[in-house]
């Protein structure tokens, strides 16, 4: 990549919250600890992404995982954040379950730790939080639901199954007009072991990383 490129580059990327910023640039350097096969896998997932870019001007993202808890929501967050890092306009990112519970309390420390702003807007069994990336975009106001809640989009989004179960027990997704598979290895299996907080932001890094590499491939409108 030439100079006028880079520069090119760095002025289309959307500014982030200062500490995220500073975990985004840190993930941005280990995106060489991805690995081959996960790299295609990415990077189908990126070229479905260009092509509704390409063909609608607009692309919505359900990240779907069976209880709408760790992984869906972390999903959503980052490939949010990512696509506004790299200024690519017109991705709306969800997330939903199989069934709804609640966006679990590990997983928002985890963000939180990263540099997500995130504040419980209402609390309860499945509390509300309105999440921040940048002091410039709209929150996302984080939930658990199913999938198809009427709060997400119903027709035409790109379903992303992070996990396994939901995968293999959820094969049609209803609305759907695409359809990929980006697993994730569960946090919640070291729930209550001295493991827990390490686990977790090991898990949201990873996201993190994978997701912010497949944004880096998708080109701008």
């Amino acid at each position: 990549m030439n100079l006028d490129a880079v520069e090119m580059k760095m002025m289309n990327e959307q500014k982030l919250l200062a500490r995220l910023g500073e975990t985004v640039a840190r993930l941005v350097q280990d995106f060489d600890v991805i690995d081959t096969e996960r790299r295609q896998s990415l990077a189908n997932f990126a070229r479905l992404v260009e092509d509704r870019l390409s063909a609608k001007g607009f692309v919505v993202l359900n990240f779907i995982c069976t209880h709408n808890s760790r992984r869906s929501h972390i999903s959503q967050l980052w490939a949010q954040a990512a696509s506004y890092h790299f200024g690519i306009p017109g991705v709306r990112c969800l997330s939903g379950g199989t069934e709804a519970t609640a966006f679990n309390p590990r997983a928002v420390e985890a963000m939180r730790a990263l540099g997500f702003a995130i504040e419980m807007i209402n609390d309860g069994a499945n509390p509300r939080y309105e999440v921040r990336y940048s002091s410039a975009a709209e929150p996302v106001v984080a939930f658990s639901k199913r999938f198809d809640d009427a709060s997400n989009v119903a027709q035409e989004f790109i379903a992303i199954m992070t996990c396994d179960h939901a995968d293999e027990n959820c094969p049609f997704v209803p609305g759907a007009h695409q359809r990929i598979s980006l697993w994730y290895d569960d946090p919640k299996h070291f729930d209550g072991t001295e493991l827990e907080q390490a686990k977790y932001l090991e898990r949201a890094q990873q996201i993190g990383r994978e997701l912010l590499y497949a944004f880096s491939l998708i080109r701008r409108q």
